[in-house]
């Protein structure tokens, strides 16, 4: 992929470099498969690990089964310490409760990324961090990616890596168990006719047929300046044939032919 002024590849750093770690398990929800370790300020003997099963309880001693499933480590820790002090086994109890090992949540990265697959959230993470886990765009992939929030209702952003690189951090937007990436092919154009380098190429924003025709080497000693066309895919599906100027902008998928001057 050829990148506009290097963007592509200080992405590609951008993502691989991304600290994952600054940010802490704070807002992580707890769910089933998680195996958390929750410690009592000094009471020894109430350390305890579990394991969050399919109802999002543990065991815990003196209390028995609590309901931490779906809330944070804070919120969890915090309502142990409650139980402990209504049921007047410690005074004041001051509780806190980390995670071991991350199992129960999950976000799907798909599409032009390195490593597609599923990926444990371990962490508050946000968009970066997950393509990251995937190991990077590839050279194939679009600037704009797709994010799908499972606990908004399948509520669909459209994100601009690009605007990443230019320091617009409001679009990497958290990321939840279920959440899905997907990363969709780079856009196209083809141009074949007189010019030195037909082929097909990465299509970047507005790009006008000018710059195509500079992409391309530019025209042969026999191109027709003024023949220039494109055929474009109609909505209805059909395909249109139109003379083109140099400041006409070039969407996806079109073929821009340039003629061979007759004189």
């Amino acid at each position: 992929m050829k990148a506009r002024n290097g963007k592509y590849y200080f992405i590609c750093a951008l993502i691989l470099l991304w600290p994952t770690f600054v940010f802490a398990n704070e807002g992580y929800v707890l769910g089933s498969g998680d195996i958390v370790k929750i410690t009592v300020y000094l009471q020894p003997d109430l350390t305890t690990t579990a394991r969050i099963d399919d109802e999002g309880e543990i065991f815990f001693p003196l209390i028995g089964e609590v309901s931490i499933g779906g809330t944070s480590a804070d919120a969890a820790a915090k309502k142990i310490g409650q139980l402990l002090r209504n049921k007047k086994f410690v005074k004041n109890p001051q509780v806190s409760l980390i995670v071991e090992k991350f199992q129960s949540q999950y976000v799907s990265v798909l599409g032009e990324v390195k490593k597609p697959g599923r990926y444990v959230i371990e962490t508050t993470s946000r968009v970066i961090d997950a393509l990251a886990e995937a190991g990077g765009v590839t050279d194939q992939a679009h600037d704009m990616i797709t994010l799908v929030k499972k606990r908004e209702n399948g509520k669909i952003y459209h994100i601009d890596l690009l605007g990443l690189y230019e320091g617009n951090l409001s679009n990497n937007y958290i990321i939840r168990g279920g959440d899905f990436i997907s990363v969709p092919r780079m856009e196209v154009f083809y141009i074949y006719g007189e010019v030195k380098k037909s082929g097909s190429y990465r299509l970047e924003r507005d790009m006008t047929v000018m710059q195509v025709l500079s992409i391309a080497g530019g025209f042969t000693d026999r191109a027709s300046e003024s023949g220039i066309r494109i055929k474009r895919k109609r909505p209805d599906g059909g395909v249109g044939s139109r003379k083109a100027s140099l400041n006409d902008v070039v969407q996806a998928n079109d073929v821009i032919y340039i003629k061979e001057s007759l004189f």
